[in-house]
C-alpha cells in the first residue's frame, strides 16, 4: 500500500531540502526533520494501520538515504553499539528515522561534532550523551558543553549507580564543567556516594577538597624527583599520592567507602583504586584474598625489583608507603568474587560482608597519609 497523497507529496518535497537529521514520533505520527534551512514537520495522514504506515515512511526515507527500502537492520542491537558503523555513511544514518541508527552513530569512533549536533537533535537520551562523550573530536567541540550540562542536570533522575558513576566521569572531562559546576556535584555526593567513584576516574589529580601535602613531601621530593623524571614510576607514584593532590584522592576514597549503595559501586571502587596504583605493581598471583595479597605485597616489597629497589635506595623510609601502595594496586573486581558471588545483598547488609575488604583499604590510605 502507498502513502497517502497528501504525505507522499509533502515527504518528497522534504527529501529536497538538504536533509541533516530525520526523528519519527510514532505514538503522534508526526516526521520531524532537521534540514539546511532549519527544522520542519510533516504530520502523517495514515490510509491503514499507523504501525504499518510508518513502515512505509522509513522504507521512503530509507530508498532516498542509502539506496533500498530495506531500513536499518534494527535487530542487531549489539553489533550497534560495539561502534562498527562505517565513518563515511553515518550521516546517512541519521536521515533514517530509526532510534537504532541514531545510536550507531553515537557509537560510531568516527563520530565528528556536527555528527553529535545531529545525532542529540535527533535522539536526547543520558547514554547517547555519555557515549557521545567518549569522542575527542565531541569533548573538544562545543556539543561538549551541551551534553556535559544535561548529564550533570539529569542526574537526580538516575536510578542505576553504573550510570551515576559514568555520567559523573563523563561530565567533568576538562574544560566542560565550571569550578561552580564541579564544586556544586561534589557537594551532592555526600548524598549520592556513586558519585565520588565518578570523581576518582575523572579527575583524580584535580579533586576538590583543601588537603595539604604529605608532611614529608618536600623530602621525598628532593630525594625522588631525579628518580620520577627519569621514569621510574614506584618514584612517580609515590610523588603523586605525598602531593596536595593525592591526599585529596585518598579522602575521597575514604569517602565513598562510607555507604556504597551496591556491588556495582564496590567494584567499580575497586577498579578504579587497582587502576590509580598499578604503576607500583604489575599484579598478584592471588587476586580473591585480601590477606594473600598483602602476604604477597610484603613479599614483593621485601624482594623488590630494579625500580622499587632504587626508589628504597635513594629513600630507605618509603617502604611502608610502597607496600601500602602496593596492597591497593591489589584491589580488584576479582577480589569481590567470593562475597558477591554468594550473596545478592545491598545496602548496609552489603556493608557489612565485605567489611573485611573495606577495613584493610582505610588502613592503606591511613599509612599514606601518617
Amino acid at each position: 500500500m502507498d502513502l497517502s497523497p497528501e504525505d507522499s507529496l509533502r515527504l518528497n518535497v522534504l527529501l529536497t531540502q538538504g536533509l541533516l537529521a530525520v526523528r519519527v514520533d510514532e505514538s503522534r505520527m508526526v516526521v520531524y526533520a532537521l534540514t539546511e534551512r532549519g527544522e520542519a514537520k510533516v504530520p502523517l495522514h495514515a490510509n491503514c494501520r499507523d504501525d504499518q504506515y510508518i513502515r512505509h515512511v522509513k522504507s521512503l526515507l530509507s530508498s532516498h538515504s542509502l539506496g533500498s527500502p530495506g531500513g536499518y537492520p534494527v535487530y542487531l542491537k549489539r553489533w550497534t553499539r560495539m561502534g562498527q558503523a562505517k565513518d563515511d555513511s553515518l550521516d546517512q544514518l541519521l536521515v533514517l528515522g530509526e532510534e537504532e541508527a541514531v545510536v550507531a552513530v553515537v557509537h560510531a569512533p568516527g563520530l565528528s561534532n556536527e555528527l553529535a549536533r545531529r545525532a542529540w537533535w535527533c535522539m536526547p537520551t543520558s547514554d547517547n550523551a555519555r557515549r557521545m562523550l567518549e569522542k575527542p573530536a565531541v569533548v573538544n567541540g562545543d556539543m561538549g558543553p551541551v551534553l556535559s550540562a544535561f548529564l550533570i542536570e539529569h542526574l537526580p533522575f538516575e536510578e542505576d549507580p553504573l550510570a551515576m558513576i559514568d555520567s559523573v566521569k563523563s561530565a567533568l572531562q576538562p574544560g566542560l564543567v565550571t569550578q561552580q559546576q564541579k564544586l556544586s556535584l561534589w557537594a551532592k555526593a555526600k548524598l549520592k556516594g556513586a558519585y565520588f567513584v565518578g570523581f576518582l576516574q575523572a579527575i583524580p589529580d584535580d579533586l576538590p577538597g583543601d588537603a595539604k601535602a604529605h608532611a614529608h613531601y618536600a623530602e621525598f621530593s628532593e630525594k625522588l624527583s631525579a628518580l620520577a623524571e627519569q621514569g621510574n614510576k614506584p618514584a612517580g607514584l609515590l610523588l603523586r599520592i605525598m602531593s596536595a593532590q593525592g591526599q585529596n584522592y585518598l579522602n575521597a576514597i575514604e569517602a565513598s567507602l562510607k555507604r556504597p549503595s551496591d556491588q556495582n559501586v564496590v567494584v567499580a571502587l575497586f577498579m578504579t583504586i587497582e587502576h590509580y596504583f598499578h604503576d607500583i605493581c604489575p599484579g598478584f598471583e592471588h587476586r580473591r584474598d585480601i590477606d594473600l595479597i598483602k602476604e604477597e605485597a610484603a613479599q614483593k616489597c621485601a624482594q623488590c625489583d630494579e625500580p622499587l629497589a632504587e626508589v628504597k635506595k635513594h629513600l630507605p623510609a618509603s617502604e611502608p608507603y610502597l607496600k601500602a601502595m602496593m596492597v591497593l594496586s591489589g584491589y580488584c573486581e576479582a577480589l569481590t568474587f567470593p562475597v558477591f558471588g554468594q550473596t545478592d545483598a545491598i545496602g548496609s547488609v552489603m556493608r557489612k560482608r565485605i567489611k573485611h575488604l573495606t577495613d584493610p583499604i582505610k588502613e592503606q590510605t591511613g599509612i599514606l597519609r601518617r
